[in-house]
């Protein structure tokens, strides 16, 4: 109580969030939550939206991978805290795992991480202040711009180009660049585009960071996930002078996004990075370490993990791939571009062909809507007029999911 003029004023609550809450959107979430679309009740939904290659069932960590998060359990040595930026038995298999001629590492340059997202927002917050720049692929993941814009940078975003595979339009890359600019984040393989660059586009980018002296945040969490005839570049391993911080995860290759366990890898030649190091180690410390059972298990699962499996897997996806490739590029009023990795694929909408279809959102509400079949539209990853699918369902629901997509086109085209 206050007294005012001898009579007693009552107090009321008010608590607020803070800017840093407000300012936190993903956009992906913003989107799908206002789609207020129902699916057709006379057809089983297919979910060709969710990027986690485990929620069907159909592929399952290997035996080995689970052999070794048991015995990490029952060990009883791996139940207290982990120091902040990891264990060092698991940050020495990371780096023995992840160094390729051109780019060694040691374990003081691996910081263990909540997931490879817990890796991309540690970087962020340690290159850049508020009121700085990052500069981000179009089309790209949404996690980019919901942690820029959390932290107060200016988000900004260079083209990819759907007519070259999505290689980067390296004229509007260094458009968007200015004394502010902190980073530029790359993203190969690519979420959401599937693309794998080639070892000349990957030095045309660092060309482009080496003018203007500024590292490059790379994305590597789908590193090696490329189809038969790719090759998957480390950026770092194609540099001796620009620093790189890459972001890596046993997420997606090892289909145990779950267990959240990514790293951050420095590959800092010349010391430029000596200050964000510091930095990256002192972040750690906000979380105090990743998940430690998962960490104990770490050193087994990289090296225990047979190759034959890997590959097993990618011919699985690159399978889906060739299917809805098949089936979606004779669909008229679609484009799809064809995926070289990951496990993702980009298909454009011809608003001109389909004619009462107003947008991307538009097009996945009403497929929804009529056909059961959810994807994301490009608007999620700021690309309208295209919609992403993800390869990692069972064939039969993507063979269903493609025929669904054509019976509703040719049913829009009729109407048009």
């Amino acid at each position: 109580m206050e007294l005012c003029n001898g009579h007693s004023r009552k107090r009321k609550w008010v608590v607020q969030s803070s800017d840093m809450a407000k300012r936190t959107v993903n956009p992906i979430r913003r989107i799908v939550d206002n789609m207020k679309i129902e699916p057709n009740p006379n057809l089983s939904t297919i979910s060709l939206s969710i990027g986690d290659p485990t929620i069907f069932g159909n592929l399952l960590p290997h035996p080995n991978i689970l052999k070794a998060i048991e015995e990490s359990l029952r060990s009883h040595k791996n139940n207290g805290y982990a120091p902040a930026v990891g264990q060092t038995q698991a940050r020495k298999a990371i780096a023995e795992y992840m160094s390729v001629p051109g780019a060694p590492l040691t374990e003081k340059d691996i910081i263990i991480t909540s997931a490879c997202s817990g890796a991309i927002e540690i970087c962020l917050s340690a290159l850049a202040n508020a009121g700085d720049n990052i500069v981000c692929p179009r089309p790209g993941f949404s996690l980019y711009q919901t942690i820029g814009v959390s932290n107060a940078l200016d988000v900004r975003f260079y083209n990819l180009l759907p007519e070259k595979e999505w290689e980067v339009d390296l004229n509007n890359l260094e458009s968007q660049i200015d004394e502010k600019t902190k980073c530029i984040l790359v993203t190969n393989p690519s979420n959401p585009c599937g693309s794998v660059y080639s070892r000349k586009h990957l030095i045309d980018i660092l060309e482009v960071a080496e003018r203007h002296k500024i590292p490059i945040l790379a994305d590597e969490i789908y590193a090696y996930s490329v189809f038969s005839g790719e090759t998957f570049y480390p950026l770092a391993s194609l540099t001796t002078t620009v620093p790189i911080l890459s972001c890596c995860a046993i997420s997606k290759r090892f289909l145990v996004p779950g267990w959240r366990l990514g790293w951050i890898q420095i590959h800092d030649r010349n010391d430029v990075l000596a200050e964000v190091r510091k930095g990256l180690y002192d972040l750690a410390t906000r979380i105090l370490g990743a998940n430690s059972v998962t960490q104990g298990a770490l050193p087994k699962i990289l090296s225990e993990t047979p190759k034959e499996w890997f590959d097993e897997n990618l011919r699985y996806i690159e399978d889906n791939a060739k299917l809805a490739m098949d089936r979606l590029s004779k669909v008229n009023g679609l484009e799809p571009i064809q995926p070289r990795g990951a496990m993702y694929m980009m298909v454009g909408i011809d608003t001109e062909v389909l004619g009462t279809i107003e947008s991307d959102i538009h097009f996945t509400e009403q497929l929804l809507a009529n056909k059961s079949v959810f994807c994301l539209p490009g608007t999620c990853f700021k690309y309208p007029n295209f919609f992403r699918i993800v390869l990692t369902v069972p064939p039969h629901m993507i063979q269903e999911a493609c025929s669904r997509i054509k019976e509703f086109c040719e049913e829009v085209i009729a109407i048009s």
